[in-house]
């Protein structure tokens, strides 16, 4: 969450460094994935413990969720717990690091749903994705990969194979905490991450290159997604290609710093018999058997400026998309404008606002698909209430954090959502997580363009050094657009209580 990483904006205002020491590389996945703080963040508060020069290190995290959804089915008011284990084993030596983690998933009181039942919030999606069942558990290997470092000799050059982890846009860390918050809560996981707040996550079977220079940073991926996410069973991989490439470059000095990022993303979906998910009649996509072949290029720009009022900031990110959406081709964009504030005030307040535009499409008969697809993120991190995602969606919003405490943040957010295009669907999702489902689910506007207002506050408390408490409520006051679904009743509520612990 973006109020965990406000902690330390202004700690530190020196240049960038291109990546975290090979320490906390080796336990990054470890903590990242149990709680929203960065890597740096996780390795200075849980000093990993050392055993004949393995480092071992893990969490356990445990969330009781309470959800209202949509309309008045008695499917849609459940409460359920989550937990999610991970221990992990690594070495870091002089010439490469290594790294074992395993992870279980403990699902418990799932709301049962009836066959063929819509959307109605997390716990139904774990509920569906294992078997029907109420309860499910299952340990899997979460990573298991070597890290070679100075390839070829080459200073700064690495290569990482195996099962790893990784967030599009953090490939570069900072010393700076307002772009550290900023890279991680606005800019990173947009296409391809963990999914951090599902109890059981995902992660990618392929290989990492890396090279590293002074204010400079080239890193390539190519990778398959495990399943997972909602299904407990993370063993199995999907026939899912992903190749990723970005530059990352720093800007300006110690009380104006920045950076950009070019990146281009290449997603070839071959997995048989599943049936997309967008506008068109249910008929025309099972007959569309041809697969998803998307290419995405796009940058973003960051800028932190120390002022005698407090820092200022200015985010901007887009991408646009190109290729073809089994039968037809896919043009689609994406954009976001953030702006904020650090006054120099009691409690320590940052005020942010702005917009995130994802294109939806407008004629489902013709022959180009405009939805834009957000391939495997972690869409929570963008919808805190997560009935949405930046698909087909426009985000007007402005939120507040407060530090009224050292231990202590508070933050606030009101949303603004409304769909891109009335005349294309509603998405919810986070991507494929299973051979035969597409991962994301939609439902008819009607034309209708007006979604809902979000309304919702957080508050993170850091209770000791190696545990913490998150509180969460959101309500959501349903438009037009969700009443089409869900005519007699269009508001919804999410709130839940979260224990993370780091040993």
């Amino acid at each position: 969450m973006l109020a965990k990483s406000f902690t330390v904006h202004r700690l530190s205002v020196h240049r960038q460094k291109r990546h975290a020491p090979a320490c906390a590389i080796a336990i990054f996945a470890l903590i990242h994935a149990s709680t929203d703080l960065s890597a740096q963040d996780a390795a200075s508060l849980v000093p990993p413990a050392q055993i004949g020069g393995i480092t071992v290190a893990g969490s356990l995290r445990t969330r009781l969720e309470s959800w209202d959804w949509f309309g008045d089915a008695a499917n849609g008011t459940y409460t359920y717990p989550g937990s999610l284990i991970r221990i992990g084993f690594g070495q870091v030596r002089k010439n490469h690091d290594w790294q074992v983690e395993l992870s279980l998933p403990l699902l418990f009181g799932l709301p049962e749903q009836p066959v063929g039942a819509g959307p109605a919030g997390l716990g139904a999606n774990y509920f569906t994705a294992n078997d029907r069942s109420t309860n499910a558990a299952m340990l899997f290997a979460k990573q298991v990969f070597v890290r070679f470092k100075n390839v070829g000799g080459v200073e700064g050059q690495s290569l990482k194979i195996g099962r790893m982890e990784f967030f599009d846009g953090a490939e570069v860390s900072s010393n700076n905490g307002t772009i550290t918050a900023l890279k991680r809560d606005r800019i990173a996981a947009r296409f391809l991450a963990n999914f951090g707040f599902t109890h059981v996550q995902r992660s990618l079977d392929g290989a990492q290159y890396a090279l590293d220079r002074p204010g400079t940073n080239v890193t390539i991926l190519a990778a398959r997604p495990t399943r997972g996410v909602f299904q407990v069973d993370g063993w199995g991989e999907l026939n899912i290609n992903v190749v990723y490439g970005a530059l990352t470059r720093e800007l300006g000095d110690v009380a104006n710093q920045g950076e950009w990022r070019l990146f281009g993303l290449g997603y070839s979906d071959n997995r048989d018999g599943v049936v997309k998910m967008d506008n068109r009649p249910l008929a025309v996509r099972q007959a569309d058997r041809e697969h998803l072949n998307i290419g995405t290029v796009g940058g973003h720009y960051l800028r932190a400026i120390e002022t005698q009022r407090g820092p200022i900031d200015v985010l901007l990110w887009g991408a646009a998309q190109f290729g073809s959406w089994g039968e037809v081709a896919h043009r689609a964009g994406s954009y976001a404008a953030e702006a904020g504030w650090q006054p120099n005030a009691m409690w320590t307040p940052w005020i942010r606002g702005g917009l995130n535009y994802a294109s939806g499409d407008h004629d489902a008969s013709d022959a180009i698909h405009g939805t834009f697809f957000q391939l495997l993120p972690t869409p929570r991190l963008y919808a805190r209430f997560p009935f949405f995602n930046l698909m087909n969606i426009s985000d007007a919003f402005g939120e507040l954090i407060l530090r009224p405490s050292a231990r202590i943040t508070v933050r606030t957010d009101v949303h603004s959502i409304r769909l891109a295009d009335g005349h294309d669907l509603w998405y919810q999702g986070g991507g494929a997580f299973q051979p035969a489902t597409f991962g994301y689910t939609g439902q008819p506007a009607r034309g209708h363009r007006a979604l809902a207002t979000l309304y919702d506050a957080s508050a993170d408390i850091a209770v000791l050094p190696r545990m913490s408490v998150t509180g969460y409520y959101g309500y959501a006051t349903g438009g037009p657009a969700s009443a089409v679904s869900y005519p007699a009743n269009n508001n919804a509520a999410l709130g839940y209580i979260e224990l993370l612990l780091r040993f």
